[in-house]
């Protein structure tokens, strides 16, 4: 074969793959996650295959944009629909159209907690640009509650040779007091933030970047690392991108920070983004939401009253909230918060290759 027959082949072969993986992008199924990861990043790289999930979502966005300019018919579906909480409402200042329960606290009761309201959930949209764009908060009492880190089996600190166990421990199973789980952050290859959990190191830590601690009376903390010392009676510590929100101020529209978003246009796509965040009071927030960027993330964890918080992971199919109730036969009935979150029950409980947080009563 010739040199010009072979490039118009390869050329055409190069094509298709990358036509299957707009395709696969499209429908963000679990095939499609692994393809992407296994097959089309280490053909094509990061940045070829970042740039096409880049082309995707925002030309999907901007079509967005262009067809929808009320976002009225796309409100969070929550599998539960609760009584409106005792929490104050938020302030919505965007000048979007109206939308019933925006801002409003929902009480999500659970059995564990029975007369106590201790989780509350609600929606907000952040971006005047964009009203299709709804950000889903979830407000936890952190004084009735501990956060625990698990590292994934594969991620972050697989490619250093750092696995983690990725399972919820079965003594925390077994005492029927799991609350939450959810998703933690960016694989290594997006960047190399780092993971500790007890005394094993899973990705060294970085400087100039958002970190939440985890201490072993349950005491929470987000700060931007850059060195300092963490205190001791550590019980994880885990990394992801720059600080979103630091002492009550935004921080993600810093341009100086794009850099460290991962690849560097992550920060650029309009996608599915999740957050962490924690309040003066010490009640820890998590968001998620569509059609975000890291800004527009951050302006939503700040409006919930997050004083300092990170993002987590991003895209359709790594962002997951589910809630576990006891069944009273020493298993639990599972649920995501809304009917649109992929379901990580399953995996959280059998083994999972990213990194994740559960939640689970005090005893």
């Amino acid at each position: 074969m010739n040199t010009k027959k072979f490039l118009k082949y390869a050329g055409l072969i190069t094509l298709l793959i990358l036509l299957t993986g707009v395709a696969i992008v499209r429908f963000d199924t679990p095939f499609a996650a692994t393809f992407t990861d296994n097959y089309l990043r280490p053909i094509f790289g990061n940045k070829a295959v970042g740039l096409l999930e880049k082309s995707y979502y925002n030309t999907a966005d901007k079509i967005q944009q262009i067809t929808d300019k009320t976002g009225l018919g796309s409100t969070p579906q929550f599998l539960n629909p609760g009584i409106q909480s005792s929490i104050s409402p938020i302030p919505i200042t965007t000048g979007l159209p109206y939308v019933a329960g925006e801002g409003i606290w929902h009480d999500r009761p659970l059995k564990l907690f029975p007369g106590k309201e201790v989780m509350a959930y609600t929606f907000v949209r952040p971006d005047p640009t964009r009203p299709f764009a709804y950000v889903t908060l979830v407000q936890m009492d952190m004084s009735l509650m501990n956060l625990v880190a698990v590292a994934g089996t594969k991620q972050p600190g697989g490619p250093i040779g750092n696995f983690g166990p990725g399972i919820i421990p079965q003594n925390a199973v077994q005492s029927g007091n799991l609350v939450a789980g959810f998703d933690g952050g960016f694989q290594y290859r997006d960047g190399t933030y780092g993971m500790v959990v007890g005394d094993k190191t899973y990705v060294p830590l970085e400087n100039n970047v958002g970190t939440l601690v985890g201490y072993t009376d349950g005491t929470l903390k987000i700060i931007n690392y850059t060195g300092q010392n963490l205190g001791n009676n550590i019980a994880f510590i885990r990394q992801n991108c720059p600080i979103l929100v630091q002492n009550g101020q935004v921080f993600a529209l810093n341009e100086l920070n794009k850099k460290l978003w991962g690849r560097t246009f992550n920060a650029d796509i309009f996608t599915w983004r999740s957050g962490i965040g924690l309040t003066a009071q010490g009640n820890l927030i998590y968001a998620v939401g569509n059609n975000l960027s890291p800004s527009s993330l951050a302006q939503a964890l700040k409006m919930a009253g997050a004083t300092n918080a990170i993002q987590l992971d991003i895209n359709p199919f790594w962002v997951r909230f589910n809630i576990f109730e006891p069944n009273g036969t020493g298993g639990y009935k599972t649920s995501t918060l809304t009917k649109d979150l992929k379901d990580g029950s399953k995996a959280y409980l059998s083994g999972y290759s990213k990194d994740f947080f559960y939640v689970i009563k005090k005893s």
